[in-house]
């Protein structure tokens, strides 16, 4: 894995993909279809989002590789392009919807604890997002989503 701080072509297109998700309903329509293949009737059901916007964002998806598609007689299904992609929506749905889960046994990395040198000019209490002293639950998004830039 390439660091991005080191390649700037790697970091450029890390922040092309991240543009993809941080539109509102694009991220919904992801989100939706992390449970299921699902039609574009069952997308804008689940969504609320309505049929000309719902088409304009699945295209956005479909071009940049992030949903396939199957044609079944009339009607188009959509799924999660790979992995990846369902690992970086569920990753964000666990930093973004307040869900933790409980750190592994045996010391918290160097990063998160308060006595790191790189602690230093960060807010009183507050490392990486975690508050000093609280490494008993670590968002198991912050990992996941790294690994898959």
């Amino acid at each position: 894995m390439t660091r991005l701080f080191r390649d700037r072509t790697a970091a450029a297109a890390a922040a092309d993909k991240l543009r993809i998700f941080a539109q509102p309903q694009r991220l919904m329509i992801l989100s939706c279809l992390l449970d299921a293949e699902r039609n574009v009737g069952d997308i804008a059901d689940a969504t609320g989002i309505g049929q000309p916007a719902l088409s304009q964002q699945l295209a956005e998806l479909r071009r940049a590789d992030l949903v396939r598609t199957r044609r079944e007689v009339k009607q188009v299904w959509y799924t999660l392009a790979d992995d990846g992609v369902a690992l970086c929506v569920r990753t964000m749905e666990t930093m973004f919807g307040g869900e933790t889960i409980a750190a592994p046994p045996g010391p918290a990395p160097a990063l998160l604890r308060s006595s790191a040198p790189m602690n230093e000019g960060v807010p009183s209490g507050v490392y990486g997002g975690v508050p000093n002293g609280m490494h008993g639950g670590v968002t198991e998004g912050v990992a996941g989503f790294a690994r898959i830039l």
